[in-house]
């Protein structure tokens, strides 16, 4: 059964090993790639992400049935577009497992009680990814050549 966890400060190098792995960053190609998470920046990005969150923020890892951490979610209020993005990321050795559905399904369970009544998420035109977030009640608002802008109504 798949999990959430709130990580400790200590945690953040899942983070970075996935952040920094090719495999699992291949979705944000169109975007760069990997991204660096280095260890100095993990005490003000936890601060902003988990500690002072105000609301307008939420982060998690998620685990397997056993506690090991298999992925992440978040979602943040994006001031410039009005609209609460979502982010599910599974690390690559662990994709096809039904960890992103089950997390997708946790993250808009956690932004209704938090009182969010629609999130979205902006997803590269070729990430499959696409396909999990419509099997889980998203639909599609419109299409760039670049993204598909997804929404789902909590």
């Amino acid at each position: 059964m798949t999990g959430l966890y709130r990580p400790e400060p200590g945690d953040l190098w899942f983070r970075k090993e996935m952040l920094s792995d090719p495999d699992t960053m291949s979705y944000n190609d169109a975007w760069g790639g990997t991204v660096p998470f280095p260890e100095e920046d993990w005490t003000e990005w936890y601060d902003h992400w988990v500690l002072s969150s105000g609301g307008k923020r939420y982060y998690r890892y998620v685990t397997d049935g056993e506690g090991s951490f298999v992925g992440e979610i978040a979602y943040h209020y994006d001031p410039d577009r009005g609209i609460h993005l979502a982010d599910v990321i599974i690390h690559a050795p662990e994709r096809g497992k039904g960890y992103g559905g089950q997390a997708l399904d946790m993250l808009c369970s956690a932004a209704r009680e938090a009182g969010i009544k629609f999130l979205y998420d902006d997803i590269a035109i070729d990430n499959p990814a696409v396909k999990m977030f419509l099997g889980h009640g998203f639909t599609e608002e419109y299409r760039t050549d670049e993204i598909i802008m997804l929404r789902k109504d909590l």
